[in-house]
């Protein structure tokens, strides 16, 4: 029997205009600190995006949403918040915030490899 890791994930979304609290799930991001996984997948479906608000800077929330990934993989690239242990830097990450990427509310679960998880939640939350 394979051991099952805690895992903790949070789906991306955009909100083009906040105070109507209208979302699309973009990404979902994984934490899983047994393994030391912390990983996001994300796409923007552009005619999605666009039925929302045709005045969408779709690639300034495309490089929102890199500089997500970028504090996943750590190091020089993710900036101060990329120097942090994985922990903080999904707490981060999943914090509240008022701007138009934002994230769920975090959601625990039991898995036994994390990357396999984080693909099958974007496919089933996202895609």
């Amino acid at each position: 029997m394979q051991e099952k890791h805690l895992f903790e994930y949070a789906v991306l979304r955009v909100m083009p205009r906040v105070e109507r609290e209208e979302f699309l799930n973009v990404g979902v991001i994984l934490y899983c600190a047994s393994q030391g996984f912390l990983q996001t997948v994300f796409h923007l479906n552009e005619s999605k995006l666009r039925s929302f608000s045709s005045e969408l800077d779709v690639a300034e929330i495309e490089e929102r949403l890199q500089a997500f990934q970028r504090i996943c993989e750590g190091g020089k690239a993710g900036g101060t918040i990329g120097a942090l242990p994985l922990a903080s830097r999904f707490r981060w990450l999943t914090a509240t915030r008022s701007t138009v990427v934002q994230s769920s509310k975090v959601h625990p679960g039991f898995c036994v490899e994390p990357k396999e998880k984080l693909e099958r939640l974007f496919q089933e939350l996202v895609l």
